[in-house]
Order: C-alpha cells, then structure tokens, then sequence
C-alpha cells in the first residue's frame, strides 16, 4: 500500500499528508461545538490533538493490521487547513478494504469542500488498487451523506453504532487496471 508521501491536489484544495506539527493550526478548525453534532464528541484540546496526530502519523495499528492514512485539507494555493480526510486500509493486496472518513471545518461548510476533498481521497485509492470503499454516516446528517452519494457511495441496511454504512465495490478487473 502507498503511503500518504505526496500531496492530493484538486481544483481548489491540497490533501497534505498529516503531520503533528498540524495540530496547531488544526485545533482551531476543530474548535466549533457544532462539528461534534452527528459525530459526537467535543473539541479537542492542542495537547489531544497532538497526542492524537503523534499516533496517527505512525501510519499503522500496532498490530500492524491497519494501516492509517491522514491528510489535511487545504484551500490552495498555500492556503490554511480547513479540515481532513482519512483512510484505514484492511485487507491483503488482493481485497484491500478502505473505511473513510472527512470533516470540513464549520466556516469552510458550503463550498462543496467536502465533497471535492473526499472525492480526491476516493481517487487516490482507486489508483493505489483499493477495491472496496466504506464510510459511516449518521442517518440523520444530510450534508455527509450527500457527500458519501457524491463520490460514489451506495446507502446499505447495515447499521454500526448508529450509523449507516455506505459502500462502493470496485468490481475486481475494474481495481486491476
């Protein structure tokens, strides 16, 4: 599996690969209570976030099972954070499995960030071979679902601790190429 060494660019954002240093900038961004609606939780506090990021940036569980790929989201060109994308692989070459995830910060909502951002994510595994993508969205939170259809997705009837989960199989010959 690729790591996340390169930066993902689209139209107007870069997906960079995440560093603990960027929970300076990203503690404001995940300031705002209201992020934490549908996702639960509460703002973290720069020394979670370090703590959070040091771990991340490792790149994989410690059982070596899952490997971690995080980027933050950033207006381009050389603009600040205005959120991330994230990807946990599973699996084995032959069926490797991507749960994702995104978050766009509160004053960067409704420009279609979310969708461009995990649309780059969601393009960047399908040239790493990834042949299964997943996302886990709160029923009741349209915007993430709308993103989750945007890029791809297809709702199932599998509920995860209150959350849908959303899918997208590549179809084996499809991954290959």
């Amino acid at each position: 599996m690729a790591e996340p060494t390169q930066t993902i660019v689209t139209a107007r954002l870069e997906l960079v690969p995440l560093r603990v240093a960027d929970a300076d900038e990203m503690v404001d961004v995940l300031a705002e209570p209201a992020l934490y609606r549908f996702i639960g939780g509460r703002p973290p506090s720069h020394g979670e976030l370090v703590d959070r990021y040091r771990a991340q940036v490792i790149g994989r569980s410690p059982d070596g099972r899952e490997t971690w790929l995080n980027w933050i989201v950033r207006e381009r060109p050389g603009g600040g954070a205005t959120g991330f994308v994230q990807a946990t692989i599973t699996g084995d070459d032959e069926a490797r499995i991507a749960e994702i995830a995104w978050l766009i910060g509160v004053r960067w909502q409704g420009r279609g960030y979310g969708i461009e951002a995990a649309g780059g994510l969601v393009r960047w595994l399908d040239e790493a071979g990834v042949g299964e993508i997943v996302a886990h969205v709160q029923p009741d939170h349209a915007a993430s679902a709308a993103v989750a259809e945007r890029i791809g997705l297809v709702p199932t009837d599998v509920i995860v601790d209150g959350e849908r989960r959303w899918r997208r199989v590549v179809p084996r010959s499809a991954a290959a190429s």
